[in-house]
């Protein structure tokens, strides 16, 4: 027996909302600014007048945004904005609720670029991001090292899916890529708007990466037992910080983005960390800053000496030491 099923609609949903919600899937995020373009190109199609993005007001464009998000949440679609850590602009991002790498990107990428996504989360998230150094990026040289799996994950299996099941006893998921096929996937998924790269050559989470991906991260990477975090939150707004400032008190665990560092501040008493009272200088960061700004980088960017890779290298082992 066939059963036709349909969502349920919001009420009022017509034809606009409908396009507004074909472009935001195909596009996957928008600023205020697209979201306001785009609501007064299809205005413009429906009147048969041109329609000014400037008309149009937050309230009509949230309504949008509120409309096709009842419409997909019976599909385990949602729609979510959070602030970009960098550019400090409001980005809404329409994602899977029940995602993880594999099932985000299996559609468009190989078992071995799969695979191989999950051996660079790993860098970012295990690998370059300590306690003494919080980086949460990688450069082009540290995004090569992993492009074949460790013997150890090839003879557990262990190299695609949240927990690697997906690749369990899959010769073909294991053979890793070339160098070459590094660098064109690294070049599609910030095209596919994954990655951002950075003016200084590192790779981090996109935001819409972090809206999409939120739950999976923190299960994956984070452990409740203990009080450090491989995924750190912001004390202002509670987001996902892979880009901002720390307590310069190496052993605490406050983070904030540069973006919410401001409010943040204006609304205490002074700059003294709330957690354990440290002065806060704001010279501390989590993010490529956390290398950028050591002088062994600075010395080699300055001097125009060695590969990139190295000079991210020897800013660690330079922090090591320290």
């Amino acid at each position: 027996m066939e059963i036709d099923w349909e969502p349920p609609l919001p009420a009022g949903y017509n034809d606009l909302h409908r396009s507004f919600l074909q472009n935001f899937m195909a596009q996957g995020t928008l600023t205020l600014k697209q979201g306001k373009k785009l609501l007064a190109d299809l205005k413009s199609k429906t009147t048969f007048e041109p329609v000014d993005p400037d008309t149009i007001t937050l309230d009509q464009f949230t309504d949008a945004i509120r409309t096709a998000r009842e419409a997909v949440e019976p599909l385990d679609y949602d729609i979510r904005y959070m602030r970009d850590q960098v550019r400090d602009e409001r980005v809404w991002v329409f994602y899977n609720t029940q995602s993880d790498p594999a099932s985000q990107m299996a559609t468009v990428h190989s078992a071995e670029e799969v695979a191989y996504i999950k051996r660079l989360l790993d860098a970012m998230f295990e690998t370059y991001n300590t306690p003494r150094m919080e980086v949460m990026a990688v450069d082009e040289g540290q995004a090569l090292k992993v492009s074949r799996p460790s013997r150890q994950s090839m003879g557990n299996g262990h190299v695609n899916g949240a927990n690697g099941e997906d690749a369990e006893g899959s010769q073909s998921a294991t053979r890793g890529l070339k160098h070459s096929e590094v660098l064109a996937l690294l070049s599609n998924l910030v095209a596919e708007g994954w990655l951002e790269k950075s003016r200084d050559g590192f790779y981090s989470l996109s935001t819409r990466a972090l809206v999409e991906l939120w739950s999976w991260l923190v299960a994956t990477y984070n452990d409740e037992e203990e009080e450090w975090q491989h995924i750190k939150f912001c004390e202002a707004c509670k987001e996902i910080v892979t880009h901002g400032q720390r307590c310069n008190n190496v052993d605490c665990t406050i983070r904030l983005h540069d973006v919410c560092e401001g409010n943040f501040w204006r609304t205490r008493p002074d700059r003294k960390c709330p957690k354990c009272q440290t002065e806060w200088d704001g010279s501390q960061f989590v993010g490529e800053r956390a290398i950028t700004s050591r002088s062994a980088f600075q010395r080699s960017r300055a001097g125009r000496r060695g590969r990139r890779s190295e000079v991210a290298e020897d800013a660690g082992e330079e922090e090591a030491e320290d």
